[in-house]
């Protein structure tokens, strides 16, 4: 079976753990909460498999690199770090509410790496500059972050709605009373927000070492480094208010969604400007 039969079957496999994390949600059966859960690590799973399996590819063709070159490759990889952070802050919190925010995401960008028109999904050689460990290593620790920022902005999204329906003593019996407190949630959002700010750090400071290695510069106010470098500054802004200024409950929820807003820009936006890290491919 080849890795992108693999890939299309664990995007139906993150949909299906999509719903039932919902049924759980909403029916506050542990049944399809379990589930969900094993379905997720099954596609983890799978996904890994395909992964490897895409790279021994491109050394049985002759061009040897990691799987984390193009826009295909980075947005499968995208979702697979999304869901690995996911299921280690699940099996680390007992609760299963998070997945019906956060499973999606990693859904929409496999679906969106498999549709989307102008995205190849072939293996192609690199381009000198590209040829450099540091690729790896910026790469890897970048969407690290953008996988601990997206369990924070699901984790924010689970807080407005708690949030919403805690004074409504109706709604707060019925499925929103099972989620998780809003202590909790407050905690995940920091943690998650920090997590990912530590790795995006790592990688702007990789990025700009593989710069100066490729292109003699550690730093040319690219596009992609001006937004990655906003977005640093959206979750240094969300921890300093945190720590700080004592920022707490919904300001803070607000913050993680805005920023999660920046790194979708970061990621995706920008590939419509010129710029060195253009994946338009």
């Amino acid at each position: 079976m080849s890795h992108l039969m693999i890939l299309s079957w664990v995007t139906f496999a993150y949909f299906a753990s999509f719903v039932l994390y919902l049924f759980k949600m909403v029916l506050g059966k542990e049944f399809w909460g379990r589930a969900a859960s094993i379905l997720s690590w099954l596609g983890l799973a799978a996904h890994t498999i395909a992964l490897l399996l895409r790279w021994k590819e491109s050394y049985d063709l002759e061009i040897g690199h990691v799987p984390l070159t193009n826009l295909f490759e980075s947005l499968i990889f995208f979702a697979w770090s999304i869901i690995l952070i996911y299921l280690i802050i699940e099996g680390r919190t007992k609760n299963k509410s998070l997945g019906v925010f956060v499973v999606p995401v990693a859904f929409l960008t496999m679906a969106y790496a498999s549709i989307a028109p102008g995205i190849s999904n072939s293996i192609e050689p690199l381009i000198p500059a590209l040829q450099s460990n540091w690729l790896t290593t910026h790469v890897v620790t970048c969407f690290m972050g953008y996988a601990a920022f997206t369990v924070a902005f699901g984790c924010g999204l689970l807080y407005l709605l708690k949030n919403m329906s805690r004074d409504n003593a109706q709604k707060a019996s019925g499925f929103t009373g099972k989620l998780p407190s809003l202590v909790m949630l407050e905690t995940l959002i920091y943690q998650s927000a920090a997590l990912g700010f530590v790795f995006l750090a790592i990688g702007i400071m990789t990025g700009s070492i593989w710069a100066h290695y490729a292109w003699g510069s550690y730093w040319s106010w690219d596009p992609k480094e001006t937004w990655s470098l906003i977005t640093w500054f959206i979750y240094a802004i969300l921890l300093h208010a945190r720590y700080v200024r004592g920022w707490r409950g919904k300001r803070l929820a607000v913050l993680a969604i805005i920023g999660f807003a920046s790194v979708l820009f970061t990621y995706l936006g920008v590939n419509y400007l010129p710029g060195l890290h253009s994946y338009l491919q």
